[in-house]
């Protein structure tokens, strides 16, 4: 299942790390694995520049090899760095084209990562509001 690779690559880099160093390593294994993935998702999306990057790919639908930096209003290097936690997230792809990489959408990961985050927002939005 997508989810099991999904969540075994991030245990063993992305999520393990970055949770781990936030809240321990041993508090990880109290939450889901969807709930993992949860996290990891909105992580990635919680920037409005890689927001820009996801749909830069989506609305060119191939493979992006360095243009990204002419489309957005922010440097070389933190372009670099947006697409370092969306390719960490499993998001997108970066393959090594000559001198360049070049980026696209992982269109699996996509496809998991909104069925999860719609599954989530539904559950929360039907959920009767009983505070204030």
């Amino acid at each position: 299942m997508l989810i099991n690779q999904l969540l075994k690559i991030s245990l063993t880099s992305t999520i393990y790390r970055n949770i781990a160093i936030n809240m321990g390593a041993s508090k990880i294994i109290n939450y889901s694995e969807e709930e993992l993935l949860i996290a990891k998702f909105a992580k990635a999306l919680s920037h409005p520049a890689r927001v820009a990057i996801i749909r830069l790919l989506l609305q060119k639908q191939s493979c992006v090899c360095g243009d990204i930096v002419e489309d957005l209003p922010i440097a070389q290097s933190t372009v670099s760095q947006h697409l370092k936690e969306l390719k960490e997230s499993g998001l997108i792809k970066g393959n090594i084209d000559g001198a360049s990489i070049c980026y696209c959408i992982d269109m699996e990961v996509l496809k998991t990562a909104n069925n999860i985050l719609n599954k989530q927002l539904s559950a929360s939005i039907q959920i009767p509001s009983t505070c204030c």
